[in-house]
């Protein structure tokens, strides 16, 4: 009765009811020592894949708010440059190019503030105090840059810049737009590459958890087939113990007729 009573039996490490009723993840080590070990790193790839993407997604909002305000300051310097055309007219008075020069000085003042005011996270863009910045894009090592910039009035050349005087020179607007311009540039190819690894990081994840869904489903099916050839085992003991129940009782009738 013993070699009966092991048909069907199955080992306190697996359980096909509860590698059912997970969908085919892995319960213990025991159940699978080397699936599981594999199944834990796939999972610290993905959560390092997906945790790089929200970086990257920060990255990405931070470089559009730089080229935001730079496009605000192209703005102020052009606005600037046609000014200062303006003033070179031999025909204007002093009282004419004063005027003028005081609408300079506000778009001077709106360039210092937008360089000074462009933030993400309390951290400073455009005042030349914060460097580059560098962003996690997965859990292997790889980064991408946001790179900051110096944009405040002085650093674009334009300090003291007066139409009043005689000596002042378009180049200098000329060569504030070239830093401007090369800064958007930048930003621009940062941006590029940020929204490639963004992209490569989110088809690698749905590729790994891709694999993983099918090893679970490939678990989930292995458990059912193996439910379903214990329940056979279960109904063939059943029936096997109810037979020799009958030929016991069969042999307890001749015995005593």
């Amino acid at each position: 009765m013993s070699s009966v009573g092991s048909v069907g039996s199955y080992g306190t490490s697996y359980s096909p009811y509860s590698t059912i009723a997970s969908g085919g993840a892995l319960q213990s080590a025991a159940q699978d020592a080397s699936g599981l070990a594999i199944e834990q790193k796939t999972e610290a790839q993905t959560r390092g894949l997906d945790q790089g993407s929200e970086n990257l997604a920060m990255g990405k909002s931070a470089l559009n708010i730089e080229d935001s305000a730079l496009e605000g300051i192209t703005d102020y310097l052009q606005s600037i440059r046609e000014l200062a055309v303006q003033a070179q007219n031999g025909l204007l008075s002093d009282e004419d190019k004063g005027y003028i020069q005081q609408q300079i000085n506000q778009y001077l003042d709106g360039i210092n503030d937008l360089a000074n005011g462009t933030t993400f996270n309390e951290i400073n863009l455009l005042d030349g105090s914060s460097g580059d910045l560098t962003i996690a894009a997965d859990a292997e090592g790889s980064t991408a840059n946001v790179s900051t910039y110096d944009s405040t009035v002085a650093s674009l050349g334009l300090a003291g810049f007066d139409v009043t005087s005689g000596n002042f020179s378009i180049d200098d607007i000329d060569n504030a737009l070239e830093i401007v311009t090369s800064s958007r540039a930048n930003v621009g190819a940062e941006t590029n590459r940020i929204d490639y690894a963004s992209s490569y990081n989110s088809k690698a994840s749905l590729e790994l958890n891709g694999y993983a869904m099918d090893k679970n489903e490939d678990r989930a099916i292995n458990a059912l087939q193996d439910l379903k050839k214990k329940q056979a085992l279960d109904q063939y003991q059943m029936m096997l113990q109810k037979k020799q129940q009958d030929d016991a009782e069969k042999r307890s009738q001749m015995f005593f007729a």
